[in-house]
C-alpha cells in the first residue's frame, strides 16, 4: 500500500506503508501452490476410490475432479490469506473497540431525547475517570494492547525470524501486578535461548523495566512461550495488614528482654593438675583397694627424666 504526501515546506515526499512484507507474500504464494497441488491429488484419489465402488471408474474420475479442485482451492485460499488473517488477529481488539465506538456513537446520536445519550455516556466516561481502581484496570488493559504490538515490532525489527520472514503468532495478553503477561507461539527459526539473549532490547521496546521469557508450562511444547513484562515493583510497596484487628494487643505477654550483662567467658573453679607419677601410682591399684598383679614401682623410685621420656 503506497501513498504520496506533501510535506509542510519540505517539498513533495512519497512514502510506503508496508502491511505485509514482500518476502512473506512470495513465500505464501509458493506454499499456496504446493498446498493446492497436494490437496487436490490426495482428495481426488480418495474421492475416485470411494466413488468407484458405486459407479463406473470413468464416471468416478469425472466426479473426483471437481471435488479435488474445490478442496485444493479451499486450502489454497487459507494459505494465501494467512498473512492477512494474522494481521487482522493482531489488530482484533482495536478493530472491535473502534467498531463498537463508531456504531455506539451513531446509535446514541440518533436516539431521542438527548437525555438518553447523556445517561449512557456519563457512566462510561465518568466512572472510570472518578474511581481509581477502575481507572487503573482500564490503563492496565490498554498496556496489554500496546505490549502485543511492541512485541510484534521486536520480532520484525531486530529478532531474526525464519528465512521466509514469518513472524511468531502473538496470542493474547492480560495484566499482572507488575506489568503484563503475553503468550507467544514461535515459528521455526526461533528458540527460547535466542530470545533470552535479547530480553534487554525487548524491555526497551516495551517501555518496561525488565522482561522475562519462559515456557508457558512444563508439559507444553518448546514453541509455546510466556513473556512477563515488568514495569513496577510491588514487593517494596506498603500494604495494610489485617493482623492488628485480629490480635489482642492488650493481653499479649510481655516481650522477652535480653540480659544486659552477657558473659564473655566461663566462670569455672581452678582445678590443680596432678603430677604424672601420681596418676601412674593410682593406676597400679585396683578399684577395690587391692594391688594389681604387676604393681608399678613406688613414686619415689621413679626417675623423673625416665618418666618423661
Amino acid at each position: 500500500m503506497s501513498k504520496s504526501s506533501r510535506g509542510f515546506g519540505f517539498g513533495r515526499r512519497s512514502g510506503t506503508v508496508t502491511v505485509i512484507e514482500q518476502k512473506v507474500l512470495r513465500t505464501t504464494a509458493r506454499n499456496a501452490r504446493i498446498a493446492f497441488i497436494i490437496t487436490a491429488l490426495i482428495v481426488g484419489i480418495l474421492a475416485m476410490t470411494v466413488a468407484s465402488d458405486h459407479m463406473h471408474p470413468i464416471l468416478a474420475g469425472l466426479l473426483a475432479i471437481p471435488i479435488a479442485f474445490v478442496a485444493g482451492a479451499f486450502v489454497w485460499t487459507l494459505v494465501r490469506i494467512w498473512p492477512v488473517l494474522r494481521v487482522l488477529w493482531w489488530w482484533t481488539p482495536e478493530i472491535s473497540a473502534s467498531m463498537a465506538l463508531v456504531y455506539g456513537w451513531i446509535a446514541l446520536a440518533n436516539a431521542t431525547p438527548a437525555i438518553i445519550t447523556f445517561a449512557v455516556m456519563a457512566p462510561l466516561v465518568g466512572i472510570p475517570a472518578a474511581v481509581p481502581a477502575i481507572r487503573r484496570r482500564v490503563t492496565a488493559l490498554g498496556w496489554c494492547f500496546i505490549v502485543r504490538h511492541r512485541l510484534r515490532v521486536c520480532f520484525s525489527q531486530f529478532i531474526i525470524a525464519n528465512k521466509s520472514g514469518s513472524l511468531p503468532l502473538i496470542l493474547w495478553a492480560h495484566p499482572t501486578p507488575v506489568g503484563e503477561r503475553v503468550w507467544v507461539y514461535l515459528r521455526p527459526g526461533l528458540s527460547l535461548s535466542r530470545l533470552q539473549d535479547r530480553l534487554e532490547e525487548i524491555a526497551v521496546a516495551c517501555h518496561a523495566k525488565s522482561a522475562l521469557v519462559e515456557l508457558a508450562s512444563k508439559g507444553e511444547k518448546a514453541a509455546y512461550l510466556r513473556f512477563d513484562i515488568k514495569r513496577r515493583e510491588v514487593l517494596t510497596a506498603q500494604v495494610s495488614s489485617p493482623l492488628p484487628g485480629v490480635i489482642d494487643t492488650e493481653n499479649m505477654p510481655h516481650a522477652y528482654t535480653a540480659p544486659t550483662d552477657v558473659p564473655t567467658a566461663l566462670d569455672l573453679p581452678d582445678v590443680p593438675a596432678e603430677p604424672p607419677f601420681a596418676t601412674a601410682a593410682k593406676s597400679a591399684t585396683s578399684p577395690n583397694g587391692k594391688k594389681a598383679a604387676k604393681a608399678a614401682p613406688a613414686a619415689d623410685t621413679f626417675d623423673e627424666d625416665d618418666l618423661w621420656d
